[in-house]
């Protein structure tokens, strides 16, 4: 990663070459992508005594219990493989302790999303992506420990972003 000096602010430059864009017409080359260093560099990132047990936080059985519901309450279509939001409680009976070890394991694999296309008011077409319920459950169980321990230490950073955007706008 690249930190360049302009505008007497620092810049990191993301050395993807996917997101260099196109500089306009009369000048050539690319132009690079710089992140905020309000972003990438926050002091109050070290999370080591909230992250203890992450895992083991995220596959309580509380939470997925509340996670199961939260899945139900959102109803949704079925993901590629199926099954619908009813079905999830009788797999999870069987299933559960399969599951939950390859999670441990890290064996465990999202499925691919089933694509489905909604026409928007504007006559074009939004693509969206339907994950399975099993997955769904599982991002929803991963949100519910993230959450609160994310929302915590940006606060601080989400707030210096709300002025910085402020000042851009003026």
């Amino acid at each position: 990663m690249k930190v360049t000096d302009r505008d007497k602010e620092k810049h990191r430059q993301l050395p993807i070459e996917d997101y260099l864009q196109r500089v306009p017409a009369e000048q050539e080359g690319y132009a690079e992508v710089c992140t905020s260093p309000k972003i990438t560099e926050n002091n109050i990132t070290d999370t080591n005594e909230q992250t203890e047990g992450l895992l083991e936080q995220i596959l309580a059985g509380e939470n997925l219990n509340l996670a199961y519901k939260q899945v139900k309450r959102n109803k949704g279509a079925g993901g590629i493989d199926g099954m619908q939001v009813d079905e999830l409680l009788p797999f999870l009976r069987e299933n559960r302790k399969e599951l939950v070890q390859s999670l441990r394991d890290g064996k465990y694999r999202p499925q691919p999303v089933r694509r489905a296309e909604i026409p928007k008011d504007n006559g074009k077409i939004r693509k969206l992506g339907i994950p399975t319920v099993v997955d769904r459950l599982i991002q929803q169980a991963i949100c519910q420990v993230l959450t609160p321990i994310l929302r915590n230490s940006s606060r601080t950073t989400a707030l210096d972003s709300d002025r910085n955007a402020v000042r851009m706008t003026r």
